[in-house]
């Protein structure tokens, strides 16, 4: 189906995406990647070689066969799974040779045709196992081959030989080379070509040049303003609705590459057509260019990953008179916060919830982690969340959690926590959706993990266990509790504080109830050592956890004056604690154990705890402490009952 032209290419992308989803293999621990080996080297003879035919078609030449805008990226995609499902060097020797003979076999003086296929090809081969490319790229008469169909009066040519130029110049080391010898000619072709597609590409050939330095503001390729110009230009091209979407897919590639520039995406997001224009393309039907769309908001958000700088070593860099990395001035907190607010209120959100349900063969792993990192960096205030979520961002986050590289599973995880701490769950996460959430939050209790994330992920399980039991049980499934009693050991007061609150929901759980009732841990020791504890947050939350385990089950009332000699003290100053809430709790922790058993009651009785009850029990009544003092005549009543003592006639 790949090389006849009787297949529309609606049938194509599905012969891809089968190829794709069934071929190579998912979990790379499985040794056996013969299904690849076959489709590589027979797929009834030479299926790389079909897949490579499809790669180099060329729209605009008449021996084309019948394509869709994503036909050639969904055979660039084959090509890289196929690529790094090979298991050693002899194999991907074989595979980078199948390639050479294909795209060598392809070069024909006497036709311009099959050139332009063959360098077709190596930019299709270039987005896919980009090592793989530029070793191609490497082979003898190919980058002559590039310059030459630079050269060329047909348009065709032209395009396929400058798209080649820009994913030839992917990498530093390349883009210096094509500085030196390709900036001139793409110069040339801007200025002569009044093809618009040409323009456009050349454009962006020009735009990654200039952003070769990365985010480094001291590795400018470009004279001061040059590419605020080339941006300027690729927003105006943007926001031409006259203009096809497959060559104002290029703009957007443009400005993928010029946003790593500071004062070029402070520019762009200050420009609302031109924004809501890219997010108008990334809803369209040609999803080639979500790639460009998520590196774009990653540069606009700053959610890149940014290496921390120690000064010592950037005094001896200096020393040693090497280049150290300069920071943009408008690359710090309050200018990215800023944009932030801007890409929200321009309908970001939508877009990418958008951009997350296109198909799994197009949205690759490395767009999901592309798109989880502006996720999280949107989630970053807390006040923002709640637009977030009434805009559908909760419920998109979910699957960039559950599937997607390692890093972009956790970046989506913890954009999660963020939302499940401070919003309602049943709004954030509405239906069934919700008991899909629990997974990765709990995978972010790692202590692998850093602080902000333990700590986010248990404010994120503390209110969702607060919703039902069968949330809890979901949360006790996971396997969290281990992690979650961990915490409460934690020396960092805010975890140790979060851990508790956490488990102050989940004892409501009668499995977790179980866990305390079991014989030989000190689980209900913890509890009862914490609620002595000089922070009241955090006593209150033991003392809530207490108060509901010794209601539910008699026998731990018991077993909690037998786990410390402090009980007693411990109990004491929480029924005189100066916090209403803390000392409430207190009260009803004395109240289920008077409850539990006539001799305990008898203890409690003869110590100073009586004469704590009866002060309290004295106390007027106001709005404020009205629950304290009913809870303290209600033990007072329950001493009566035993006899203990008697009411003043």
């Amino acid at each position: 189906m790949l090389v006849s032209k009787k297949v529309s290419g609606q049938g194509r992308d599905q012969a891809l995406n089968l190829l794709n989803k069934n071929v190579p293999r998912k979990d790379l621990s499985i040794h056996d990647n013969s299904r690849t080996i076959y489709v590589v080297d027979n797929g009834v003879t030479l299926g790389l070689r079909k897949i490579l035919k499809v790669v180099g078609q060329v729209p605009d030449l008449p021996s084309c066969l019948p394509l869709t805008d994503n036909t050639r990226m969904l055979a660039s995609i084959l090509i890289n799974k196929l690529y790094d499902d090979l298991r050693c060097d002899p194999e991907r020797d074989h595979f980078r040779k199948i390639c050479e003979e294909y795209i060598t076999g392809k070069f024909d003086p006497q036709d311009m045709d099959k050139n332009v296929n063959a360098i077709q090809t190596v930019s299709g081969i270039l987005q896919g196992p980009f090592d793989l490319g530029n070793q191609l790229l490497g082979m003898k008469g190919v980058m002559e081959m590039m310059v030459a169909l630079c050269g060329s009066e047909r348009e065709a040519d032209q395009l396929v030989a400058v798209e080649a130029l820009i994913h030839a110049s992917t990498k530093l080391s390349r883009a210096t080379f094509i500085i030196t010898n390709g900036v001139t000619l793409l110069k040339q072709i801007y200025k002569t070509t009044k093809n618009e597609k040409i323009k456009i590409r050349t454009l962006v050939g020009l735009c990654k040049l200039g952003s070769a330095g990365g985010s480094d503001y001291g590795l400018r390729q470009f004279a001061e303003g040059s590419t605020e110009k080339l941006a300027k230009q690729c927003r105006k091209w943007l926001c031409n609705t006259a203009i096809d979407t497959r060559t104002r897919r290029w703009a957007v590639e443009g400005l993928a590459y010029l946003t790593l520039d500071a004062d070029v995406k402070d520019d762009f997001v200050q420009d609302i057509p031109a924004l809501q224009a890219m997010f108008e393309l990334a809803k369209t039907s040609d999803k080639t260019i979500l790639y460009s769309v998520a590196n774009t908001l990653v540069n606009c958000t700053n959610s890149y990953d940014v290496k921390e700088v120690v000064p010592e070593l950037v005094q001896l860099a200096k020393f040693s008179k090497q280049h150290v990395p300069e920071e943009h001035p408008k690359d710090k907190k309050d200018f990215v916060d800023l944009r932030v607010k801007r890409l929200l209120k321009a309908g970001v959100i939508s877009a990418l919830a958008c951009m997350v349900k296109a198909d799994s063969a197009v949205l690759t792993d490395q767009s999901k982690e592309l798109l989880a990192r502006v996720f999280l960096a949107l989630c970053d205030n807390p006040k923002d969340r709640g637009t977030i979520v009434a805009q559908g961002g909760g419920k998109a986050l979910i699957p960039l959690a559950l599937e997607g590289t390692d890093v972009g599973k956790v970046k989506a995880a913890h954009g999660l926590a963020k939302i499940a701490a401070v919003s309602n769950p049943d709004i954030a996460f509405p239906g069934e959706r919700v008991y899909e959430v629990v997974r990765p939050l709990v995978s972010l209790l790692d202590t692998q993990r850093d602080g902000l994330q333990n700590y986010e992920a248990l404010l994120g399980l503390t209110n969702l266990s607060g919703r039902s039991d069968k949330l809890r049980q979901k949360i006790f499934k996971e396997k969290a509790l281990p992690d979650i009693e961990n915490y409460m050991f934690e020396n960092h007061d805010q975890l140790r504080q979060a851990a508790t609150e956490c488990m102050c929901n989940m004892v409501l759980n009668k499995e977790v109830q179980e866990r305390f009732l079991a014989d030989g841990n000190d689980r209900l020791k913890l509890v009862v050592l914490l609620c002595g504890e000089d922070d009241h947050k955090l006593q209150n939350a033991a003392a809530g956890a207490l108060a509901m385990l010794t209601a539910a089950h008699k026998k731990l009332c018991l077993k909690m004056t037998e786990v410390t000699t402090q009980w007693l003290e411990i109990l004491q100053r929480l029924c005189l604690h100066d916090q209403l809430s803390v000392q409430h709790r207190g009260l009803v922790i004395a109240y289920n154990l008077l409850s539990a058993d006539a001799e305990l009651a008898r203890k409690l009785v003869e110590s100073e705890l009586l004469e704590i009850l009866t002060v309290v029990g004295k106390q007027e009544p106001d709005e404020k402490r009205a629950a304290v003092v009913q809870t303290a005549r209600e033990c007072l009543i329950k001493c009566m009952d035993y006899g203990f003592i008697k009411p003043v006639s």
